[in-house]
């Protein structure tokens, strides 16, 4: 009798040492008792293709792949799904039986997920979106906003250039402001998203005024370390519903696990709890 070979994933990125995603994909191998392992890689860009095409010799079903690799594995992978195409980017690969790279994107799933979960009675349809941040992750946030049918994006970045990109590409739903005409946006806004680093940890502060938030707007941050930001912590003072960054991690790497290992994981107080050990 032939044994079953032990199912391998892992997170690729440099640096990756920070990542939670061991933990968490740890937590639901356990649980559901699956012989599997998930661990950290550390791969520079000249090695990452190489390293990719010799995983699935090594008995690994896929990976997800953080900064600042999200991007150039689009190049790398055989198929790619439309969602990474329009996003530009890719966090979830899966290595076929057939030997082709699989590239998908589930970032923007995870923060619906996220959003649906934590805020149940949110309605993407009630006004605009607020958008801080013009990069990797405000793009799958954007094209995810737009699929449940939010009716205008306002997006300030700090360089414009990038912001007017993302109007020319996902069309006339997209209003770019100025950065310093950030804090006014948010007076319309039903939703206010963050997706830059500013407010993390070892990063700069948001400096954006938040006296144009109003109670039951909808406030989250995409920066879950810390879990309750300034951004958070003043929005919740003013009366606004908020979430926090974590849940869209947790959410994003639900479809992958489902892929790799074949079973549909539960985003739960314990999967949140094994995050943040």
């Amino acid at each position: 009798m032939t044994e079953k070979k032990i199912p391998l994933a892992a997170v690729i990125g440099s640096p990756v040492a920070h990542s939670k995603s061991p933990q968490i994909h740890s937590h639901w191998l356990k649980t559901h008792g699956i012989p599997g392992y998930y661990v950290p890689m550390d791969v520079a860009a000249d090695d990452l293709e190489n390293v990719l095409r010799t995983l699935p010799k090594m008995g690994f079903v896929g990976v997800n792949i953080t900064v600042p690799h999200k991007e150039k594995v689009l190049e790398i992978a055989d198929l790619i799904t439309d969602r990474a195409t329009l996003i530009g980017a890719a966090n979830t690969l899966i290595f076929r039986k057939d030997g082709k790279i699989h590239a998908d994107n589930t970032d923007g799933v995870g923060f619906i997920q996220n959003l649906r979960q934590n805020a149940p009675d949110w309605n993407p349809k009630a006004g605009p979106a607020a958008l801080l941040g013009a990069g990797g992750a405000a793009r799958a946030v954007i094209s995810a906003l737009l699929e449940v049918g939010v009716p205008e994006i306002m997006i300030a970045n700090r360089t414009r250039v990038r912001a007017d990109a993302l109007k020319t590409e996902f069309g006339k739903r997209i209003v770019v402001v100025d950065w310093v005409q950030a804090g006014n946006m948010m007076e319309d806004a039903a939703t206010v998203v963050n997706t830059t680093a500013l407010g993390m940890m070892g990063k700069p502060p948001l400096r954006v005024p938040l006296d144009g938030l109003h109670k039951g707007t909808l406030v989250t941050d995409l920066v879950y370390a810390p879990l309750k930001t300034r951004l958070l912590a003043e929005a919740e003072a003013l009366g606004c519903q908020t979430v926090d960054g974590l849940g869209m991690l947790l959410h994003q790497a639900v479809p992958a696990f489902e892929r790799w290992f074949g079973v549909r994981p539960e985003v739960d107080s314990a999967t949140r709890a094994a995050a943040l050990r």
